[in-house]
């Protein structure tokens, strides 16, 4: 592979080829069930078959094809252990690498962007890409002045990829959405292309990560690289060394886990109130648990090393306050009051009339993280979850379709959830309550009168 495959006609092909060989392992497997080989077995084979191609085209792809196999990726954990085993190494090789370009095209690309004479800028320069991704990749060098950096070059021609990838995917949506059961792909697709501009736009990347790192500089848990350089289609930042999430979510022991996901939790509510941007992409691979200077110490010392500010959602007030309210009331039981929230803030459209109370036991169970001091986040609970709200005979199902998600909060919407996916990955105990009362305005409920007057008083 040259560099990123950018014609078209070539990228179409290969998309198209994703459900053309769906169809074609299923009638495979019929004919070997036919056969005589057992139809579990051979399920299992049309499964781990469909995954390998799906998740090796979209990683080869990059561009928006990868972009959606990356979003796809947290919501693994809510897929039955049966559909879920066969894709799980499939999908998580997504969210930490895939093919590099070559040297040759690397060192064109930053001729181009830094200068003939780039090579002066750095001490030292590796040429094998430390990460690829869906829209660039990463080198490890050493800048001028001796600090180690991270330079993060956008492919040639992934724009282009992007919106060509994503106009031919949500053709495809319909097809693809079996391969993950219970995630609806088709609004997923809409919400990545509307956010490619910020995606390639590396200057808007900077000033994102300027202010995180300027807000979380003396943090004691929370880390975000300094920009070092930014410039068109180039993005330096200091190197940050750690364990990726992916390896706790893999081979963690369980107070690493715990660990790991309560500074996950934090940053996801805390970053929204302190800086006024949400971090809207927080696939594993994004994410760095720092040892500091004891690796073999407790994980209670760890810090959590956040990268890519590429998408964010711009909140100048924090989460919106009806969030925190609504949680509050449903925790409270308070089904009218949570109704008639909801109904004001678009969720229930004018024309649709909804029982308070079956409204409040539609969103109970999915706020039982909320309910208790700590919550422990794992792949069965959220399998439960899936399959309540996906169950078309259920009448949890007809109420689900009856709400509505304003566009204000589709980006919260799916940054909460994949968030969530990734704690279920962990397997964590998360006290998720101290968070929200933190972070959350409207969650913490009211002081009494009494305390009001003694801090008046006071």
């Amino acid at each position: 592979m040259s560099d990123l495959p950018r014609k078209a006609i070539t990228r179409t092909a290969k998309l198209a080829a994703l459900p053309l060989g769906f169809a074609g392992r299923a009638t495979w497997g019929l004919g070997k069930r036919i056969g005589g080989r057992p139809a579990e077995r051979v399920a299992r084979e049309v499964q781990q078959r469909t995954a390998e191609q799906m998740f090796k085209v979209l990683g080869e792809l990059k561009g928006g094809a990868m972009k959606l196999g990356q979003a796809m990726s947290v919501f693994e954990s809510a897929l039955p252990e049966e559909i879920a085993k066969p894709y799980r190494a499939a999908l998580t090789k997504l969210q930490e690498a895939a093919p590099p370009m070559p040297t040759r095209t690397v060192h064109t690309a930053l001729a181009e962007r830094l200068g003939p004479d780039w090579p002066e800028l750095f001490q030292n320069f590796e040429d094998k890409p430390a990460a690829a991704a869906s829209i660039g990749q990463v080198h490890r060098a050493v800048w001028h002045d001796g600090r180690e950096v991270a330079v993060k070059l956008q492919y040639p021609g992934a724009g282009e990829a992007l919106l060509s990838d994503l106009t031919q995917l949500s053709r495809f949506a319909r097809v693809l959405g079996p391969l993950v059961p219970g995630l609806d792909i088709k609004p997923l697709i809409a919400e990545l292309r509307d956010r490619v501009a910020e995606e390639l736009d590396y200057e808007l990347e900077a000033r994102s990560q300027r202010a995180h790192a300027e807000e979380y500089a003396q943090d004691a848990e929370i880390v975000v690289p300094e920009v070092v350089h930014q410039s068109d289609q180039v993005l330096i930042t200091e190197w940050m060394e750690g364990i990726p999430l992916s390896e706790v979510i893999a081979e963690g022991r369980p107070e690493e886990r715990d660990r790991a996901g309560q500074l996950l939790a934090r940053f996801l509510f805390s970053g929204a109130s302190r800086t006024g941007l949400l971090h809207a992409d927080p696939h594993p691979g994004n994410f760095r648990l720092l040892t500091g200077d004891d690796p073999d110490g407790p994980p209670e010392r760890w810090k959590l090393g956040v990268l890519d500010f590429g998408s964010v959602s711009r909140l100048p007030e924090g989460l919106p306050e009806p969030i925190g309210r609504a949680l509050r009331m449903a925790l409270e039981g308070d089904a009218k009051g949570v109704y008639e929230l909801m109904r004001g803030e678009g969720f229930v459209k004018p024309t649709i009339e909804i029982d308070p109370d079956d409204l409040l036991d539609f969103l109970l169970p999915m706020l039982e993280p909320a309910q208790v001091e700590a919550f422990h986040f794992d792949r069965e609970w959220i399998r439960r979850q899936a399959a309540r709200v996906a169950d078309r005979r259920s009448p949890v199902y007809e109420l689900g379709n009856q709400l509505n998600l304003p566009p204000a909060y589709l980006l919260i919407h799916r940054v909460t959830l994949s968030t969530i996916g990734v704690l279920c990955q962990l397997g964590a105990t998360v006290r998720l309550r101290g968070e929200l009362e933190a972070w959350v305005t409207g969650f913490a409920a009211d002081p009494e009168p009494e305390e009001q007057a003694a801090e008046t008083s006071a």
